[in-house]
Parts: structure tokens; sequence; C-alpha cells
């Protein structure tokens, strides 16, 4: 059975930086991508960035420049190096794994831009 843990988040205050780490366990394959989405209060879950399993990577086009995917196969694991944060960034951050037709979730990590 696969097991996404997302780890990392936090309250950090504008301007800072958080790295988001998600591990994935259960599974001897290479997702065929991996990614991050995040979901603000009263809002829909959306993408932030995700890579594939050649290293493709795409980015929510608000987030570009601010935020970097980055993969391990070998460990099935992904992280997302987030800089410059802004109050806006505050949400629930959900890891992503997918093979095939198959789509894992992680149970989400809480990511807080205050002063």
């Amino acid at each position: 059975q696969v097991q996404l843990v997302e780890s990392g988040g936090g309250l950090v205050q504008p301007g800072g930086s958080l790295r988001l780490s998600c591990a994935a366990s259960g599974s001897s394959f290479d997702f065929d991508s991996m990614g991050w989405y995040r979901q603000a209060p009263g809002k829909q879950r959306e993408l932030v960035a995700r890579i594939s399993s050649g290293g493709s990577t795409n980015y929510a086009d608000s987030l570009k420049g601010r935020f970097t995917i980055s993969r391990d196969s070998a460990k099935n694991t992904v992280s997302l190096q987030m800089n410059s944060l802004e109050p806006e960034d505050t949400a629930v951050y959900y890891c992503r794994a997918r093979l095939a037709i198959r789509v894992y979730w992680g149970q989400g990590t809480q990511v807080t831009v205050s002063s």
C-alpha cells in the first residue's frame, strides 16, 4: 500500500523560506510524476508544482521563480523549496504521486505565512 508522508510545514514570516519534503513508501516503482498541490481555506485545491520521472517540471504560473521542486527517484522522495513566501501562500500543502492511472495523496502539511 502506497503511503505519502509530508514534512517541513510550519509558521514562517513573510519573505522567509521553507522546504517541504514528501517520502513515498510501499512502492518499488518509479512514479510517473510527483508533485505538490495546495488548498487555502475556502478555495479549491490547486497545482503548485510537479515533476515527471524524467525530470520535467511544471509550475503554477504565479509561483515561478519562488518555488523549486526536486525529486530523488532512488529514494522516492520529492521536495519543494519555497522562497520569498507571502501571506497568500498560506495553505495546506499536499504531496501527490501518480503511477499509471493510480493517484496517491499525502495527508497534508500546514504552511502559514504571517508576521
